[in-house]
């Protein structure tokens, strides 16, 4: 009984690590987002420069999950080591931008790294956790994707508050990159459900894509990331055309940069949520029930009225909330049904492919709203949800289903 104990409260600390570090890396995903219309000044950027840095990003993301996927690394190297290592290198690339000589195609290329070595944080920290987690698995990792939720929105209560010193958003964020890698690398333990280092498989990526469950459940997350990115990546732009730049709290922040970092954090909370769901309802049906409300929400916030300024804040709270609390139930569903020895294999997989999928939606969604506005820009990203609702219902008639969430469907 002492020695259970202890291993319940070892494995809520290594969560409480992990997530924590998780959330100081992260700060470097959306560093030159919160800044876009400062680099538009500053350096001269166009709008599409700016889509650019994002999609970079994303490209980089995918390039690195998937060189992680094919050699196998996060199951032949240990994931701790990989994720620190990640953190930093993030951390010094993310600050080429301070370089007075780095004009647009420099800046690209930057942020293209950047997204490479986050590829070794985002995937590895649900692995780390997996290997602490059996019950529950589906709340700690959301507790996780909630972190990397509030992480991504960072920069934006970092831009908010320095309004007038861009710099120190870029600089801050890499700092704390590096200290999250060091928490990892130094106090973080591998967990009980661990598995020992696999042996080199590339062929193991065919497996996976041969499962009818995992094949549902990759369906399903490429559907919620069709739309969370796009909108995580322009709802600050929407939130600025609303709020214009209003400044609040006795003058000490930017009313929408302000906002959008509490849709971030009303996503951290949908997270954290839609594990305690999960566990209770069944992975399925907490998917479902989130690509419904988010997608319900994506159809109507970007056609009402400007003047509608309170029930806007809302409405981006709420689809804030939505739009990313399901996303860990997807990546437990994979932790659930892929082979143990391959488990971080699968979720690097998962992610690179569902990352590759964002850069459509980022890109369409500002030509969209240019040519017809942001009401049709955002209804457009609805598309995922439905086509993710409908793998969630054929993967809960699946024998396969049982296995998730302690049999919960």
């Amino acid at each position: 009984m002492r020695k259970f104990k202890l291993l319940v409260s070892n494995r809520w600390r290594m969560l409480a690590l992990v997530s924590f570090s998780t959330l100081l890396s992260l700060s470097v995903w959306f560093s030159t987002n919160a800044i876009s219309t400062v680099l538009e000044i500053e350096k001269g950027f166009t709008i599409d420069d700016i889509a650019w840095l994002t999609i970079s990003v994303q490209l980089g993301f995918v390039t690195g999950s998937l060189i992680l996927s094919i050699t196998n690394i996060p199951d032949i190297v240990n994931s701790r080591i990989v994720f620190s290592v990640s953190c930093v290198l993030a951390a010094v690339i993310n600050v080429v931008l301070l370089l007075p000589q780095v004009g647009t195609n420099e800046a690209i290329a930057a942020r293209f790294l950047t997204g490479v070595f986050l590829g070794g944080v985002y995937p590895l920290a649900m692995k780390i956790i997996s290997g602490w987690f059996n019950s529950s698995r589906g709340i700690a990792i959301g507790i996780i994707i909630a972190s990397l939720t509030l992480g991504s929105g960072s920069p934006h209560l970092l831009k908010s508050l320095f309004v007038s010193q861009w710099e120190i958003t870029l600089i801050v964020s890499s700092f704390l990159s590096v200290i999250g890698g060091l928490i990892v690398l130094l106090f973080v333990r591998d967990g009980p459900y661990d598995v020992l280092a696999a042996r080199f498989n590339p062929t193991y990526v065919l497996t996976i894509m041969k499962s009818r469950a995992l094949q549902l459940v990759f369906i399903g997350y490429l559907g919620h990331m069709w739309e969370l990115y796009a909108m995580w990546v322009w709802i600050p732009s929407f939130l600025a055309s609303i709020y214009s730049n209003r400044i609040v709290l006795f003058g000490l922040f930017e009313l929408s940069s302000l906002i959008a970092f509490l849709v971030f954090l009303s996503g951290a909370v949908g997270c954290v949520m839609g594990g305690l769901l999960a566990e209770r309802w069944g992975r399925t049906a907490t998917t479902s029930w989130a690509l419904a409300l988010s997608g319900g929400t994506a159809l109507c916030i970007g056609f009402l009225p400007a003047g509608w300024t309170q029930i806007i804040f809302f409405m981006a709270l709420l689809w804030g909330f939505t739009v990313i609390a399901d996303s860990a139930q997807f990546s437990t569903a994979i932790t659930e049904l892929a082979d143990d020895s391959y488990r971080g294999t699968a979720l690097a997989l998962q992610t690179g492919l569902g990352f590759l999928l964002t850069v459509i939606t980022i890109r369409l969604v500002p030509i969209i709203q240019s040519h017809i506005g942001w009401g049709w820009a955002f209804a457009f990203l609805s598309v995922g949800p439905v086509l993710g609702i409908l793998a969630m219902v054929k993967l809960r008639n699946l024998p396969d289903s049982r296995i998730m969430a302690m049999g919960k469907r």
